[in-house]
């Protein structure tokens, strides 16, 4: 086993602080009550990158689809990228706010997001199936507050 002080990890603590910032920012919500999310000035912000880590989440579901019908090239292609596309958004968002907060919202996002690629790839997205996302964001709504 290497030891923690090796060249690689020196490496990897030197790139990863390239893209941390000094100082922990105040204005991300960790209470997700209204009247704080109303006076955020950074709000919009924040819901660009909920958004896009959810759309990281949905790019690599697609993926997964594409290489369950047998498109193996493409579905991994997806499935990589969504997913770094993903973790970059999310681990910007964890840098400072709430895991609790981010990634229960994230789910929200994402399950709204993919009953929409449902749609687009030609699945039956019925009454039912929508009420049951909707459902889900309820409580994800719900545990999130």
């Amino acid at each position: 086993m290497m030891p923690h002080d090796s060249s690689r990890f020196r490496t990897l603590r030197k790139l990863v602080s390239k893209f941390s910032f000094s100082e922990k920012a105040s204005y991300m919500p960790t209470d997700s009550t209204l009247p704080e999310i109303a006076s955020n000035p950074h709000i919009l912000r924040w819901i660009g990158i909920i958004v896009i880590a959810g759309f990281g989440y949905t790019v690599a579901t697609v993926g997964m689809k594409f290489a369950a019908l047998g498109s193996y090239p493409i579905g991994l292609v997806l499935i990589v990228a969504g997913f770094i596309l993903a973790t970059v958004a999310e681990v910007f968002l964890l840098r400072r706010g709430d895991l609790t907060v981010v990634y229960v919202t994230i789910i929200g996002v994402e399950t709204l997001m993919i009953l929409g690629a449902a749609a687009l790839l030609g699945e039956i997205v019925d009454l039912r199936r929508m009420m049951g996302a909707a459902c889900v964001v309820i409580g994800i709504a719900l545990c999130s507050s």
